[in-house]
């Protein structure tokens, strides 16, 4: 059998001849360096890297460790950060023009050290991530042969690799927690305030409604109580003038009540000072600690009275209890002002 070595600009100049077995060497080399990569891919993508990265470091090293190491540098990087640091690192080679060391006649380049740090490499494509990294830029071809890993050196960087993983997802995962329980802090604090705000403009609003509707009551009893005086004065006024006609009649003298009503004197009743008079009211205020006697303007709201008596005592009014006449005033008589309330210009009332 002939085997004849030959070199081909492609494929697809692979011809077998008759009577011969041609193998040519540069396409035989392409289809094994295509299966390698492949299987280095596949165990890759089997460790659970991403598949992009991943056939990233296939192309960019040489072998499995190769591809390792590089995964292993570029862990904390994106896809896309990794090509445009690749993109970079390509235009700043053609503006340096930098040679490598030339070495001497029949030395041949095994690998490329790093004259900055001393760290050494299998190939041009981790030199250059190096490079990127730690932003070295002076290198050299190398006589010295980098050794291969063994298998139990391979297995400790891949335990180490998962390690490192592992690590960064869990402070990944501890971190989301800790933003979580903060977040969820900032949510309820928030939620807490806006109920505080609404409740206290409720509670003002339910007093002010509540002094409205009290004002408005009392105004309607008022008006009801004048018509009914006046009514009642105007009946007790037909019935003495029909007395008095009555009494003309029969040639009598008409009664002295009816008298006084026909023809009142410039003269009013003399009567002690009205409440309205008042500008302020005494109260006489029994707590669960003892009696306070306090005097407030006659427009003080029953609300006020209360603010005083808790900052007084320390502990929060429900109520106020009138004995004489009974009467109980709530939150709801709270809005309502002490002169509104009939407590000018003194009462005496029970704190509850």
């Amino acid at each position: 059998m002939c085997v004849e070595y030959c070199c081909v600009s492609s494929i697809a100049d692979f011809v077998i001849e008759p009577g011969s077995t041609i193998i040519h060497v540069k396409v035989l080399s392409n289809y094994i360096e295509t299966a390698v990569m492949a299987s280095d891919l596949a165990s890759l993508l089997e460790m659970g890297f991403e598949k992009a990265k991943a056939e990233l470091a296939v192309q960019k090293s040489a072998g499995l460790q190769g591809a390792l190491e590089w995964l292993e540098a570029n862990q904390d990087k994106s896809y896309e950060e990794i090509m445009a640091t690749s993109a970079n690192s390509a235009d700043a080679e053609d503006d340096a023009n930098a040679e490598p060391a030339a070495l001497r006649p029949g030395e041949e380049a095994r690998s490329l050290a790093c004259n900055e740090c001393g760290k050494k490499f299998r190939s041009h494509a981790q030199a250059e991530f190096h490079a990127s990294k730690t932003q070295h830029i002076d290198f050299a071809e190398s006589m010295e042969e980098i050794a291969p890993l063994t298998q139990e050196e391979k297995d400790a960087r891949l335990e180490e690799l998962r390690q490192k993983l592992e690590k960064k997802r869990a402070g990944m995962s501890e971190q989301d927690q800790i933003d979580k329980k903060r977040n969820e802090e900032i949510r309820r604090k928030s939620t807490k305030e806006t109920q505080d705000i609404k409740e206290d403009l409720k509670k003002k609003e339910q007093l002010k409604e509540a002094a409205a509707k009290r004002k408005e009551k009392q105004d309607e009893i008022a008006a009801k109580a004048r018509i009914k005086a006046k009514i009642a004065s105007d009946k007790e006024d037909r019935r003495l003038r029909a007395e008095k006609e009555k009494a003309e009649r029969e040639g009598r003298a008409a009664p002295m009540a009816a008298q006084a009503v026909l023809a009142p004197t410039t003269e009013g009743p003399v009567g002690s000072k009205p409440a309205s008079a008042y500008t302020e009211a005494r109260l006489r205020l029994q707590t669960s600690t003892g009696n306070l006697q306090k005097t407030f303007p006659v427009t003080t709201t029953l609300f006020e009275v209360a603010a005083a008596v808790t900052q007084e005592t320390g502990k929060e009014v429900q109520s106020f209890t009138q004995n004489f006449p009974k009467k109980v005033f709530d939150a709801v008589d709270f809005g309502a002002t002490l002169k509104e309330l009939g407590l000018v210009p003194s009462a005496s009332l029970i704190v509850k």
